[in-house]
This record gives C-alpha cells, structure tokens and sequence, in this order.
C-alpha cells in the first residue's frame, strides 16, 4: 500500500472509534496515547490525524478518495468494524457509519455482510457459561473453602499469553479482534477459580481500571501490524510475521499475561485491592511479560502455525 492509503486506513479506523460519541474519557486517553506512540511510524503524524478526528477536520469522502486500491479499500472497512465492535456489539450509530463506509468505499453488500457477521458473532461470545453478578461474601466464603489450583492458574494464564501472542502475528483482522474477548474469558476464568460468577460488565469496568481499553488496545494491535506492512497480507504474510518479530510488539503476550496475574491476585485477595493498586500491579506485571515474551517466541511462532484463521470463531468460543 502506498502512504496515502495506509494514512486513510488509520483515519477510518480513528473515526471509526470516535463515532457513537460515548468513549469514556480513559479511553480517549488511551487511543491518544496509542497514536503518539505510533508517530514516526511510515513518517505518519498520527497525533495530527488524531486531532483531525477529534476536530471533524476529516470527512469519510476524503478518507475513502485517498484508498486506490481494492485491497487497501477492504482492509479499510475490515478494520472499522472491528474497531466498532471490539468492545461489543454495534451501536445503531457504528451500523450507520459503517453502511455508510462500504457504500462510500464501493464494496460489495453481500461480502461486506459477511464479515461484518462474523466480527459481531466475536463481539458476542459470551465470557462463560454462566453469566451474573459477582457477590462479594459469597463468593469469598467459596473460594475460601476451594482455594483453586496456583500452579494450574498460572499455566493457564502462560497458554492464554502464548494463543494472544500467535494471535498477534496473523494477519487477519478478526484474529487481531479476538484477542480482546479471549483474554475476558481468561479474567472470568480466574474469577470463576477463586468462587465468582463475572459478567462481562464486571470484566470491562475490571480490564479499564487497570488501564486495558478495548477499543485501544485493538487500534495499538492492529496499528502495529498495518504499519509494519503485517495486516492484511496473504500467502507470505504469516511468515513475513514470524520472521521479523519487529512488525509488532509484543504487547498481546504481555498484556494478556499481565492481566491473568493481577486478576489472579486480586480475586484471591477478596477484591481489595484499590484502583492505584491494580493500575500499578497491572504496569509492573506488563514489564515482566514483556522479558519474558522473548524466552516464549519459538513457542509464539509454532502456535501461529498452527493456527487456522478460519476458525477464529470456534477458537474464541471454546476458549
């Protein structure tokens, strides 16, 4: 793809995040962060094109004037649906805007559907197969009485951060998006060990606190991927990620192992830790991951080939 076109497709996915108009302020935060982070990635301002989003300085005519190429226009809209539904379902503004985005791009209905059929069937996993609200005493006094396994949670927790970071080095977009509700399932398993019944609610307000937006976390993923020439590759694409390793951070291995281990400590510890507490565990932990992600790549690699990207769908919901 040329410049123009992978600036498009940054733009797209920002509006795309930006356009129900209900990101919490943390998120926003994030997403900023994100994109000056990425800022001298391919020699792109994305700050700038922040701003030109937060501004409506942009408009999707001119995004979509700026996406030649069949190819570049359908990883565009791939992207937008994932951003809008990487933190659940649509709104009824992200199906508008998004009609709007294959309309303006020119894609075929039918196809479009489709995808966008499977990425909301992700969306809408649910996190386990039993679904209420966490009850502190309760749940305390059963996990009290059945302390779970450590050694087991922790291999769990390890498999989860080595899938996540395979995960990270496909290049399709619905592989990237399933990262997010595999490592809610991970946070409801923990809980689940340690005597409560999370909702995904509970599970969202718990991966904020600790500072993992939903919506960012997938912008920063498939932004390193995008920008790294990753995404939206085929044939050699796979290869091209397992043999340079700079293409993405990283950061899926580490987040998801960071977020087993707090989570881990905290519903072990009866939910008492507070908001700084989780915040400045879940930091430190992320630093842990991120050594220990080199000692796991070869491990990393061989589940990436092992992955079939058709079957993200049964991948998420038999997690």
């Amino acid at each position: 793809m040329t410049p123009s076109e992978t600036t498009a497709i940054v733009t797209l996915s920002l509006l795309a995040a930006f356009v129900d108009g209900e990101k919490h302020e943390r998120e926003r935060a994030e997403i900023k962060r994100i994109a000056e982070g990425l800022s001298q990635a391919d020699g792109l301002n994305l700050p700038t094109l922040y701003q030109d989003v937060l501004m409506k300085r942009v408009s999707l005519a001119s995004v979509a004037g700026e996406l030649k190429s069949t190819e570049s226009r359908q990883l565009a809209y791939e992207m937008a649906v994932c951003v809008c539904d990487a933190d659940g379902t649509q709104s009824e503004a992200e199906r508008m805007f998004l009609m709007d985005v294959r309309t303006s791009l020119g894609l075929d209905a039918s196809s479009a559907a489709g995808f966008v059929a499977r990425a909301e069937e992700i969306a809408a996993v649910p996190v386990g197969a039993a679904v209420g609200t966490a009850t502190a005493a309760g749940a305390t006094a059963a996990a009290v009485a059945n302390a779970p396994d450590s050694a087991e949670l922790d291999k769990s927790i390890l498999n989860a951060a080595i899938l996540n970071g395979a995960l990270e080095l496909l290049p399709e977009t619905l592989s990237t998006m399933a990262i997010i509700p595999l490592q809610m399932k991970l946070v409801y398993r923990i809980g689940q060990a340690h005597g409560y019944q999370l909702d995904s609610g509970h599970i969202k307000d718990f991966l904020a606190t600790v500072g993992v937006g939903l919506t960012s976390q997938y912008l920063e993923q498939a932004g390193r991927k995008l920008l790294g020439g990753l995404l939206g590759k085929v044939g050699g694409g796979l290869l091209r990620g397992l043999g340079n390793q700079a293409v993405s951070s990283g950061m899926s291995f580490a987040s998801t192992y960071a977020l087993g281990h707090v989570a881990k400590r905290y519903y072990a510890g009866g939910r008492t830790l507070s908001t700084q507490m989780l915040k400045e565990a879940f930091s430190g932990v992320v630093k842990e991951g991120q050594g220990l992600q080199t000692q796991y790549l070869p491990q990393i690699q061989e589940k990436a080939r092992t992955l079939d990207a058709g079957k993200i769908l049964s991948l998420v919901r038999g997690a």
